[in-house]
Formats: C-alpha cells, sequence, structure tokens
C-alpha cells in the first residue's frame, strides 16, 4: 500500500503549448507565493506530464510562465527519480558529454542526438518552501538540464548542432502540428 497520494491524481490535465509559441523562449518568472495554487499546478503537471506519457514538464509548457518543473524518470541504471522543483538553479553541469536521443513534450513526435552533461545537480525548493538538492546521472541528468532550460526560455532544439540541426529544423517545420 502507498503511503500518501498518488502524484497528478488530483490534477487536471491541461492543454501543451507547442514549439512556435513564444512562451516557451520566455524566461520564467521566479516563484513567490507557495500557497495552494502552486500546490494545484504542481498536480496538474503531474496529470499532464503522465497523461502525454512524458518523463519531465516545465510550467511554461502549460502556459504558466513560473520557474517549476516536475518529473518522473529513470536513471541508467533504471532507479526511479520522482519529484518537482520549484526556483531550480541548476548549479552543476559536468562530466562527460554524452551526444544522445532527446524529445520534447512540446515537440510532439520529433527527437534528436542532443549533448547533455551526464552529471548535473538542481537546487531548488519543494512545493511548501523546503530547500531541495536533486544530483542527476546518465538519462536523469539529462532529464534536470532539459526541464531547466525550459524555465531559462530554451528547448533543446536550440542545442543541436550542424546538419542534425538541420534535419531537425526540416521535420519541424512539416509537422502537422506546427504553426
Amino acid at each position: 500500500m502507498r503511503n500518501g497520494s498518488i502524484r497528478g491524481a488530483r490534477g487536471r490535465v491541461r492543454p501543451l503549448i507547442l514549439h512556435g509559441d513564444p512562451a516557451l523562449h520566455t524566461r520564467c518568472a521566479e516563484v513567490t507565493d507557495f500557497g495552494a495554487e502552486l500546490a494545484g499546478l504542481v498536480e496538474d503537471l503531474f496529470a499532464t506530464m503522465y497523461a502525454a506519457r512524458g518523463v519531465g514538464l516545465a510550467a511554461n509548457q502549460v502556459g504558466v510562465p513560473l520557474r517549476v518543473f516536475v518529473y518522473d524518470c529513470p536513471d541508467d541504471e533504471d532507479v526511479r527519480h520522482l519529484g518537482h522543483m520549484v526556483n531550480p538553479r541548476l548549479v552543476e553541469a559536468d562530466g562527460v558529454v554524452v551526444r544522445g536521443p532527446e524529445g520534447c513534450l512540446s515537440l510532439p513526435g520529433l527527437e534528436a542526438a542532443t549533448e547533455r552533461y551526464d552529471h548535473a545537480v538542481v537546487e531548488g525548493f519543494s512545493v511548501t518552501g523546503e530547500p531541495v538538492t536533486v544530483h542527476g546521472t546518465g538519462f536523469f541528468a539529462r532529464c534536470l538540464q532539459h526541464e531547466w532550460d525550459h524555465l531559462e526560455g530554451g528547448v533543446y532544439a536550440d542545442r543541436v548542432k550542424g546538419w542534425r540541426r538541420t534535419r531537425l529544423l526540416r521535420r519541424l517545420r512539416r509537422a502537422p502540428w506546427h504553426p
């Protein structure tokens, strides 16, 4: 039997913001109110992430320009990492640079080899304002960096280089959902 509620069970699924919307390229604002509205947003983010079958989701991907993201992501050893971050700061991104497949719920159906460090440390706060530090390796480190980039106003496509970028942009322009 589980202790506590299942993340996202009380949340509502919100529509996803898709690539091309300026909200994805605008730096998000700091959270200043750690009340019920923030707790509801976190529940909605989990519900939306699970409905879209993602491993992470930032608030600006549902049209809320606040520095909040959620994750339910394995690392390379298949250890599950489940949580959320409010007002995160990427304090370390180091180790080996790995080029690996990366996708995004705001660019549905697309994927490109993207370079990320295989170790990341993010510091921030819980939904109740308690300090939180999260260490990630492998795929989970990629997830932390990806979600932090969203809050800074970036998407993984911004990091793709060379012929991979050309191919991704061509596929992006042809995507049925792209404006």
